[in-house]
This record gives structure tokens, sequence and C-alpha cells, in this order.
């Protein structure tokens, strides 16, 4: 790993304080999701020439780009979607890499179980027009993602690190 920490291995579980709650979060290989409610998907999204896409809503916190599914949406449907609302991105060719299961064991979602799609997509881009919630976007070299991520600070390190892995993103294997 880039950042020489530690990756989530199937089903083991991360503790996560986020958005007022602790969460009990864990990495599902494909293509089985794992019980609970449908929360999305979110994408790796590698241009042509190898650049990975991030989004930010204040041009400080860098992310993969993500988004919930709307009416009956498929998992790669909302992936699809979101990459080109939030990253003006076009998906070419899309692979599941796996699916995360999250748990709120405390807080005002106690008892809510989330599970998000993750993705590698191969994307061709589109002119940058910010039309949603996402008013930032940024190209990065894949060796230095982890480090635009802030991975080695951020709450859900081991899967971010296991996200990465499974795209084969450059000194991320």
């Amino acid at each position: 790993m880039a950042d020489g920490g530690l990756i989530a291995a199937d089903g083991e579980s991360v503790a996560v304080r986020q958005n007022h709650g602790d969460w009990i979060v864990s990495w599902h290989p494909p293509p089985t999701p794992p019980a609970g409610k449908p929360h999305g998907s979110e994408g790796v999204c590698v241009t042509p020439t190898g650049k990975i896409v991030l989004v930010s809503r204040d041009g400080e916190r860098w992310e993969l780009p993500a988004g919930r599914p709307e009416g009956t949406e498929s998992w790669e449907d909302t992936l699809r979607r979101e990459m080109l609302e939030e990253a003006c991105a076009i998906v070419v060719q899309a692979r599941l890499l796996g699916f995360t299961r999250g748990t709120c064991i405390a807080g005002q979602h106690k008892g809510a179980v989330l599970v998000r799609a993750l993705w590698r997509a191969d994307v061709e881009l589109s002119p940058w027009e910010p039309k949603f919630e996402i008013p930032h976007r940024r190209l990065v070299d894949a060796e230095h993602v982890a480090d635009h991520l802030a991975v080695s600070a951020h709450p859900f390190a081991p899967i971010i690190r296991r996200t990465l892995h499974e795209a084969a993103v450059p000194g991320h294997q």
C-alpha cells in the first residue's frame, strides 16, 4: 500500500465514527451484496491516461465520486448516473469490486444497515460543468491518490485501501 496502512479483509469489521454515529463497516466481495438497504455506488474513476478522478464539496476534502440510488436503479445504473452528475465522467466500462456494509450501533441512525457497491469505472471525461452538489473535480496521478484522499487519517482507511487495491490502481496492489 502506498501509505503503508491496513487493508480491510473480507467481512472484517472496521469501527467508524461518522455523522454523529458509531458504525461497524465491513468489506464483502462480489457478486452478491450483503443484507441491508442499498445505499448507492462509489467509483474509482480511471481516465484513459491513468489519472484518478476525485471530487470535493469544499475544494479541500477530496473523495471518490459516489451517490445514492434513485427509484429502482440498479447498482450499475446508480454508478453511471452519479459519475456523470458528480464528475462529468461517462462510464465506458465498469467492474464491480465489492460491497461495504455499515451497521449503525449508536446515534441517530441506530439500527440502520446500509450497503454500498464499489466499482472501478474506466471513464471518458466531459468538460467540467458542475450542475449538482459537487463544485470541484481534480485529476490525480494514481500513485498519489491516497494522499489526496487523506487516507492515513480517514476513518474508512482500511476500506478505501481495499477499494484502491481491488481497482488495481498503481501503487496500491
